[in-house]
This record gives C-alpha cells, sequence and structure tokens, in this order.
C-alpha cells in the first residue's frame, strides 16, 4: 500500500476544509436511526474544528440520479453532525455548490463547520465532470478524504477534488488503510479469512485473492453451500449457486496447491421454512433432507472454527456464517464473532471485519467494540481485499 499524506501535514487555522465523508446512514421518518457513520466522522471534524479550520462537510445519500429528491436531503443529518459535535451549531447548504452553497461556506468561522446538500441531486458528481468539480474546488482550500467507503468510486468529490486541491487523508480513512493494510499485507501469520454471506458470485475475486494471503479460509452463509454442492454434497433445496461449482472447484485446488487450509461447515441447522423460531434440526452436512435448507452451521462447525481461530495470529472477517438476522439461525455466527472477540480481548488475535452484513452480525452477536477494526464500507472493503486499487486512496499518495 502506497504511503498517504495525512491531517498532521497542515496547518488548517482559517482555511476552507472541504471534508469529503459519508453520511449514507439509516433513516426513518426524518430521523438518523443508526449514526456510527456520523459518529466516526466526529473524529477528524472535531479536530480540523479544535485547530481553526472552516469545514465544509461534504457527503452522498441514497441513489438520486443526479436529480433533487427531497426525501434525500441531508438536512436532517446536520441535526445529527451537531449532536455528534457535542451541540455544535452546523450550518446546512441548501446546495453543494453554487450561490446557496457559497452562502453556507461564507457563514462558517474559524472553528465552525457546514453541511452541505447532497452531492448526488447533481449528475456531475457521480460522472466527475470537470465544471461540477471545479465548483466545489472552489468553496475550499485544501481538501480531506475521510470516506473510505466511497474511495472505490471515481467521483467528482473523491478523485475530482483531489486533483485540485491539496489532498489529505482524515483520521478515520487513515485508520481503515492501517488496519487494513496490517490484515491484508504485512499481517502476523497464521492468517484467517472467514467470508460469509448468501452467493459466491459477489466474492469470486475476494477467494482468488485471499489465497495468495492466508492460511485459513473459512467459508459460511449461503455461499459454502456452493462449495459443498461442488464437493458433491447434497444439500436439499438450500440457497446454492450450482452454475459456479466449477469455479468453487478450482478455489478449492488453487486452495490446495498453495497449502491453504479450507474449512467448509461440517454440520449445519436445517428447516423447510425460513422464518422465525421455524421447526429446526441440527444435521450432518450430508444428511440434509430434500426439502431442507441448510440456514446456520452447526455447533461441530463453530467449534472446529473457534479451534482454527485460537491458533491464527491475525482474522479478516467479511459475511455471516447463517441467516443471522432470524432466531435461531443467528447462533452459528454469534458463537463465532464471541470467540473471535475473546481471541482479541486476549491479545491473541488482530480482527480486522468489515461489510454491511458483517457490521450487523457483530452488533447483533454484542461484540462490535470488541474486535480490532471494524470498517463501515461495504464495496471499498471488498474491492481492497481484492487487491484492487481504489481511485480515492491512490489520489492521497505521496
Amino acid at each position: 500500500m502506497a504511503d498517504f499524506k495525512t491531517i498532521d501535514e497542515f496547518d488548517p487555522k482559517g482555511k476552507r476544509v472541504l471534508v469529503r465523508v459519508d453520511f449514507n446512514v439509516p433513516m426513518q421518518d426524518g430521523e438518523v436511526t443508526d449514526s456510527t457513520r456520523i459518529e466516526r466522522a466526529a473524529v477528524t471534524l472535531k479536530e480540523l474544528m479544535g485547530k481553526g479550520a472552516r469545514v465544509i462537510a461534504l457527503s452522498h445519500f441514497g441513489r438520486p440520479k443526479g436529480k433533487v429528491e427531497p426525501a434525500m436531503s441531508l438536512a436532517p443529518i446536520a441535526k445529527a453532525l451537531g449532536k455528534a459535535l457535542g451541540g455544535t451549531e452546523v450550518v446546512f447548504g441548501k446546495d453543494c455548490i453554487g450561490p446557496e452553497a457559497e452562502t453556507a461556506v461564507s457563514q462558517v468561522k474559524n472553528g465552525g463547520i457546514a453541511l452541505l446538500e447532497n452531492l448526488r441531486f447533481h449528475a456531475g458528481e457521480e460522472k466527475n465532470h470537470a465544471e461540477f468539480a471545479d465548483s466545489l474546488a472552489s468553496l475550499g482550500d485544501i481538501y480531506v478524504n475521510d470516506a473510505f467507503s466511497s474511495s472505490h468510486r471515481s467521483h467528482a468529490s473523491v478523485t475530482g477534488l483531489a486533483e485540485r486541491l491539496p489532498a489529505y487523508a482524515g483520521r478515520l480513512m487513515e485508520a481503515e488503510l492501517k488496519a487494513l493494510g496490517a490484515a491484508v499485507g504485512d499481517a502476523d501469520r497464521p492468517v484467517a479469512a472467514l467470508v460469509g454471506g448468501a452467493k459466491v458470485s459477489t466474492k469470486l475475486d475476494v477467494l482468488g485473492h485471499l489465497l495468495d494471503k492466508v492460511d485459513v479460509l473459512i467459508i459460511g452463509g449461503g455461499m459454502a453451500n456452493t462449495f459443498l454442492h461442488a464437493k458433491g454434497v447434497d444439500i436439499g433445496k438450500s440457497l446454492c449457486e450450482k452454475d459456479l461449482a466449477d469455479n468453487a472447484r478450482a478455489i478449492m485446488e488453487k486452495a490446495k496447491a498453495r497449502n491453504v487450509r479450507i474449512l467448509l461447515p461440517e454440520d449445519g441447522v436445517v428447516a423447510t421454512r425460513f422464518e422465525p423460531n421455524a421447526e429446526n434440526r441440527v444435521v450432518a452436512v450430508d444428511s440434509v433432507g430434500p426439502e431442507e435448507m441448510i440456514l446456520d452451521i452447526g455447533p461441530k462447525s463453530a467449534e472446529t472454527v473457534e479451534k482454527a481461530l485460537a491458533d491464527c495470529r491475525t482474522l479478516l472477517w467479511n459475511g455471516p456464517m447463517g441467516a443471522f438476522e432470524v432466531t435461531p439461525f443467528d447462533a452459528g455466527t454469534n458463537k463465532v464473532a464471541q470467540a473471535a472477540a475473546r481471541l482479541t480481548q486476549d491479545g491473541k488475535l488482530q480482527s480486522v471485519a468489515g461489510g454491511g452484513d458483517t457490521v450487523a452480525a457483530l452488533a447483533h452477536a454484542g461484540v462490535l467494540e470488541q474486535f480490532s477494526y471494524v470498517s463501515t464500507a461495504g464495496g471499498a472493503f471488498l474491492e481492497f481485499i481484492e487487491g484492487k486499487e481504489l481511485p480515492g486512496v491512490a489520489a492521497l499518495a505521496r
């Protein structure tokens, strides 16, 4: 990973600092229901404000497709941001460029902050139009990218601004890059990767790349069913991408050639209906009935994973082990997550996790704060562990 510039390297006092954040947060009835991303970004914003910067926060929200959609306004988020900043008044700009944005910026004094309207209300944001990027750049003197979760996209507020203004990584970006770099690059070995979720198709590149980085690859969730099917196991009506059986076999062959141990479920929690508290049973994976679905790993599988993690020094986690949103199919994910958390707290494991479902699963298991680092990024997290260069990160290189 290339060395990158951080906010330690400039004096922000009196400067208009454009900070790209990711405030694409869950909302209901005009209220933020999960402010995790806002609270994490507040670290950088507070530091810059404390040093006398005139901070202008920029973010997208939803997919308005280049048009003004009142339901996707950032106005309600200004209130949540003020709360995260300890009751600070946040100036809200009714546009992110043009006269209304300029008026909002002009109202920000040293140590103050403004939040401008949804970047994606303008088509030029996602298309990285030069004119739109120029208009954004005219509002600031310095650019800080604190939105790792958006940095896999070459948008105007991500790469366009970095090309036009002195560009630096915010504290959240810095923490993400250091944590992921340590887990994917110079990790303490043995390294385990736990990859779960519904589909193999979305993570083929991730699995292929990880085989060059890890010693143990743990596959769970619905995607494990595809691997079991590829091995000739009858998995009943379980979710499975049968057309990817050849890909699964190729991954297993590659793992064998690289001496990487692959762990697949040995037993599973099965049911004929996917609903809360559905009648279920635990069976060996080769004993699934024709009408049954594997909806979680079984206790024997969870124990095997726990033992494997106990022998490792680093864990990279993306995706749940089962359908954790529905009881009782959350038990396997909970058990493994809690084991990883214990090892982390005991100083025996460096644990780095990321992705929306992963964050939700770890929160459900009650261990979100007990991992070494948890990234809220989804696509950017996956592309990073695939080994791809993220445009927004590359733009911050020295």
